[in-house]
């Protein structure tokens, strides 16, 4: 038998298992003159520790000719919450928060992303920002100022405050009955976290609402016509995951899905 090069091992039948691995768009920020594209580890965390996947980085400023070749290598999408908003003219409104970033190379990439990659049957996790994306991208709208409405809640959090209090437990949802998402969560509300501005106005094609805040927000998304795992959440369960069950179920049922998904296409 070949002996291996010096200092390679071969691999254990343990650690020659391919974990799933898993897109993530990374969004634009500014930084003394020179553009980065980013993503906040706490984002990251939960998917290597909870899900048990591999995290693929996608640079969103290159335009969108690389989509179909990163969905290729990947066994699921997670798109994340940012501190920009999708541009309004993406669903047909004028701007309303021209204080707000916006990061439209990440709307670009992104909409198309999830169309693609439901397609082609990849499981699809999005978290605030991400869930918004999915419903903009199968035709929906946003409440570009939430807390404006009348009868609801101001969903932001304080700016002064510190980081641990922003990201604490806010309000309760309420989670619709019988569906698979209130079954993995094992009950019918659970207390989130809340820093968002802004909200689903009106429900893409396809798309149902899984949660809503105790105002009405609808704070879960799922697209019931694909077979593979599809969950936007409004909240933030990546934030100090490990500490919350809520959290433990969801990514474990994301890397669950995405398991299932690399060992159909082995």
């Amino acid at each position: 038998m070949t002996k291996p090069p010096s200092g390679v091992r071969r691999p254990t039948t343990q650690s020659a298992k391919r974990k799933p691995v898993v897109l993530m768009s990374m969004g634009a920020q500014e930084r003394h003159g020179h553009p980065y594209q980013v993503m906040t580890v706490k984002y990251i965390r939960p998917l290597i520790e909870h899900a048990g996947c591999v995290p693929v980085l996608a640079p969103t400023c290159f335009g969108t000719q690389d989509i179909e070749q990163y969905l290729s290598m990947v066994d699921g999408v997670y798109l994340t919450g940012a501190g920009t908003n999708i541009d309004p003219a993406l669903y047909g409104q004028p701007n309303l928060t021209p204080e707000k970033a916006q990061d439209k190379d990440r709307d670009l990439f992104d909409l198309p992303t999830i169309r693609m990659a439901l397609a082609m049957g990849l499981p699809l996790l999005g978290v605030c920002r991400g869930m918004q994306e999915m419903n903009v991208a199968f035709g929906g709208d946003i409440h570009q100022q939430l807390y404006t409405i009348p009868k609801l809640k101001d969903h932001r959090e304080d700016p002064a405050a510190p980081v641990s209090e922003q990201y604490a437990a806010s309000h309760k949802v309420r989670l619709v009955p019988g569906t698979w998402f209130a079954g993995l969560m094992q009950q019918d509300e659970i207390a989130v976290n809340s820093l968002h501005g802004q909200c689903i106005k009106t429900l893409g094609h396809g798309l149902q609402a899984l949660a809503h805040a105790e105002d009405g927000v609808i704070e879960a998304i799922h697209l019931p016509e694909f077979a593979q795992f599809t969950l936007g959440v409004q909240w933030h369960p990546e934030w100090m995951a490990a500490q919350n069950p809520h959290s433990i179920r969801l990514f474990e049922a994301f890397g669950a899905a995405c398991r299932s998904r690399a060992r159909q296409c082995a």
